[in-house]
């Protein structure tokens, strides 16, 4: 599964488009419409069906495409997501989503739908905390750091990234505790990763959690295409990621007859063996040091940038 992000922001205007979700590759860029404010997308699970511009099935807009194939194992557990006009003119939310274990492909599902709708809460009420109620509004663009730079922690951090980085946070962690309450819904030793990102404007958010990537294609000083990787796979070998499961009793180690795949064991038992540090759900192994806190960054695009890939690691990983 993977995508693919246009980074130009040139006004354009999109349809939606049938299909059936497998496993998917998707494309989208930024655009102008008819001015929006915030409080204008306030938006239910009960009402998703018909908001305009949001895209999660086999099809294309005139900005956007997703495309997803049924591998060689049991049932695809992808799940993809654009959506245009998330919240203002200019914005675009899109993500990727790997499930995994028995229920992989609900806790996928549900996490694609619930998760960008509690970004736009968090982000309401932030913004409204900070600004007073009633003058809620985001446009496109904002004041930043560097071209090319990524965000940092530290006294430069702006307000609006401040905002981005709370909202990203809360709705990571809040769709991890409806998991964990979902009457219907199994988590226990299934689960899924996300990689998210909003174009607002020339602005580009990130967060994610387990081992979904975001690559750039963007030109050198030579014209050239190169790929930037914007995320890092948060494997259970990483050093941080090693010490806090192992803090936490957790153990890792990878079997025999695959060395080059590190997992995360229950302390007491050869179980369940995951491949990645942080991921939704797998509450089995969320006492041991598996956790849901997403890493979060920000980039400012330049005119060099060209489109981004959101990938599962079942093309990410893959011979070329």
């Amino acid at each position: 599964m993977g995508g693919c992000v246009s980074t130009s922001s040139r006004s354009t205007c999109s349809s939606r488009s049938n299909g059936e979700t497998v496993s998917p590759i998707y494309g989208c860029c930024g655009q102008k419409r008819t001015k929006r404010t915030f409080s204008d997308h306030v938006i239910t699970m009960h009402n998703l069906p018909s908001v305009p511009h949001r895209i999660f099935m086999n099809g294309k807009s005139r900005t956007s495409c997703i495309f997803t194939q049924q591998g060689r194992k049991g049932i695809n557990q992808d799940a993809m997501i654009v959506w245009e006009d998330f919240m203002s003119e200019d914005v675009t939310f899109c993500g990727v989503f790997d499930g995994h274990g028995p229920h992989g492909h609900l806790v996928a599902r549900r996490v694609r739908d619930a998760l960008p709708i509690k970004l736009l809460s968090f982000l309401l009420a932030s913004q409204s905390r900070q600004n007073g109620p009633g003058k809620t509004c985001f446009n496109g663009n904002t004041k930043k750091l560097e071209a090319g730079d990524s965000e940092k922690d530290g006294p430069a951090e702006d307000k609006s990234n401040s905002l981005w980085r709370e909202a990203y946070l809360k709705a990571y962690k809040s769709m991890d505790k409806e998991l964990k309450s979902h009457p219907n819904l199994d988590c226990f030793c299934s689960g899924s990763t996300a990689v998210t990102i909003v174009k607002q404007g020339s602005n580009l958010f990130m967060g994610y959690i387990g081992d979904s990537r975001a690559v750039m294609g963007s030109k050198d000083s030579n014209d050239s295409m190169v790929a930037i990787q914007l995320t890092v796979d948060l494997k259970p070998d990483l050093p941080r990621e090693a010490e806090r499961i192992k803090r936490c009793k957790g153990r890792v180690f990878a079997l025999q007859d695959e060395p080059e795949v590190p997992r995360v064991w229950l302390p007491f038992d050869d179980a369940p063996g995951l491949a990645m540090a942080r991921a939704f759900g797998d509450f089995c192994l969320k006492e041991y040091g598996v956790i849901s806190i997403p890493e979060f960054s920000h980039r400012l695009l330049t005119d060099r940038d060209q489109f981004i890939v959101l990938a599962s690691d079942g093309v990410s990983f893959s011979p070329i």
